[in-house]
């Protein structure tokens, strides 16, 4: 049987939640810019430097970093080149030459166009606009044990960083409620939300729908682990601000069905 094509990826674009940290975009942009400026074209192009790749793989990696791996941005200057105009076979260096300061000047121009995009959105947040996941964030009562370890992260901007947080959080009151302490991860919430041997039940475990919903949720916990806390211990993901306000919701969620949840037998 055939494979079928991955699905292509979807466009989000970034939703900032301060101006300190647009303001941050902003000056790695301009870093960009300045080492454009200060590429000498026929150094790197005559000279076979590699100064002309180097500073062009940094803006490709720059706008990827500033506006995110799925943005707009990024999907349309991803594949940004220093080249502007006409190319064909045996070109003379002077042609060369301007080609690629023509690509250069036009490169610079597009940052400058999206460093003006991005001051025309500082604009709109310290005149009132409040950013619209920041306000589902707190609309979203997030459970306690939640909220103290990830709404400062969250304010100050630290998206992600919230979100690795609320899954030790959720780790932790796991441990907790279960008296599991030895265990920890993937194996911490197999035992404790199994099918067949609970320590903790989201229903009586009469029939086959209650089984299966309790392994449902053992996956949902293991899920966490796996996906979320785990990686973020190493490197933070990357996406917009609504995206991590949506994996809070799932966190609190589950913090809540731990509370509500039953203790079936001792640790």
């Amino acid at each position: 049987m055939a494979r079928r094509p991955a699905p292509p990826p979807v466009i989000e674009s970034r939703q900032w939640g301060s101006s300190d940290e647009i303001d941050r975009g902003i000056a790695k942009l301009e870093r960009r810019i300045a080492e454009l400026d200060a590429l000498n074209i026929q150094e790197a192009v005559l000279g076979h430097t590699g100064a002309d790749d180097v500073a062009l793989s940094n803006v490709r990696d720059t706008l990827r970093d500033v506006f995110g791996q799925n943005s707009p941005e990024y999907k349309e200057h991803k594949h940004l080149q220093l080249w502007a105009g006409p190319m064909f076979v045996n070109m003379g260096e002077h042609q060369r030459l301007e080609g690629t300061e023509r690509g250069k000047q036009q490169a610079i121009g597009i940052l400058k166009g999206l460093i003006g995009r991005l001051q025309e959105r500082r604009e709109d947040l310290v005149g009132g606009t409040a950013p619209v996941p920041r306000i589902f964030l707190n609309s979203l009562n997030l459970h306690p044990r939640i909220a103290d370890v990830a709404t400062d992260l969250f304010s100050d901007g630290y998206h992600w960083e919230a979100v690795f947080a609320a899954s030790k959080a959720l780790v932790n009151y796991v441990k907790e409620r279960s008296g599991q302490d030895q265990l920890d991860g993937a194996p911490l919430m197999r035992t404790v939300f199994s099918r067949n041997n609970p320590i903790l039940t989201f229903n009586e475990l009469t029939d086959q729908t209650d089984a299966d919903e309790q392994e449902g949720m053992m996956h949902l916990y293991e899920g966490v682990v796996l996906g979320v806390r785990n990686p973020g211990g190493h490197a933070f993901p990357e996406g917009p601000e609504q995206r991590a306000v949506e994996y809070l919701s799932l966190i609190s969620l589950l913090a809540y069905r731990v509370q509500e949840a039953k203790r079936r037998r001792g640790p």
